[in-house]
């Protein structure tokens, strides 16, 4: 068979796994159902993935992809650190919304099964977050955004930290929902971390 038809059917494949992943999860999630869902005979499938975990795992690899980079070129338009991070909330926020968004909640309802699936490189939703921000803190820290004697690395998980715990749990004192109230949260309370000198508290 030539490379552009075997192109398209293990891009058949993995929309038909996405498709599946997003009705019924891992676990529920059979070789066969993708096979039928996708047009293809299994010895077709079996050409391309050797089990459950191949097919599936490339799956959820090109949806991550996918996520990170519509977050990415989204935050690229905007000027300051600030703007980024209450974006970064709002996008949070909305994450089960987006098609791109199914292996953060796969990694969270099915740990194990994603594990088993996307490897071990992708099932760290701190450190994944940690390196997408890392780039945008060097870039704040070069602007003097972030005071130049924090240690970046620590400041990206800091800041995935505090993005997580804003976008999935509830609170009292801040509607996250809302960029103005999230704004005033960053100003009050985010930046001045940033900003103050870490020497000086040592």
């Amino acid at each position: 068979m030539t490379e552009a038809p075997t192109t398209q059917v293990v891009d058949r494949l993995l929309d038909a796994a996405q498709v599946l992943l997003a009705r019924k999860g891992i676990r529920a999630t059979t070789v066969i159902e993708v096979a039928e869902e996708a047009g293809v005979s299994r010895a077709w499938l079996y050409r391309h993935f050797p089990d459950k975990s191949a097919l599936l795992g490339a799956a959820i690899v090109r949806l991550s992809d996918s996520y990170w980079s519509d977050a990415r070129a989204e935050l690229d338009t905007l000027g300051s650190f600030t703007e980024q991070l209450v974006a970064g909330v709002r996008i949070g926020r909305h994450t089960y919304d987006e098609p791109g968004a199914l292996p953060l909640r796969l990694r969270m309802t099915e740990p194990e099964e994603f594990a088993a699936c996307a490897g071990a490189g992708v099932t760290g939703l701190v450190p994944d977050l940690a390196t997408f921000w890392l780039p945008y803190v060097e870039a704040a820290a070069a602007r003097g955004e972030i005071h130049r004697h924090h240690d970046l690395a620590e400041v990206a998980e800091w800041v995935a930290r505090v993005l997580i715990s804003l976008g999935t749990i509830p609170g009292e004192t801040i509607d996250a929902d809302d960029p103005a109230a999230v704004l005033r949260h960053m100003r009050r309370f985010v930046l001045p971390g940033l900003r103050a000198d870490p020497l000086r508290e040592s």
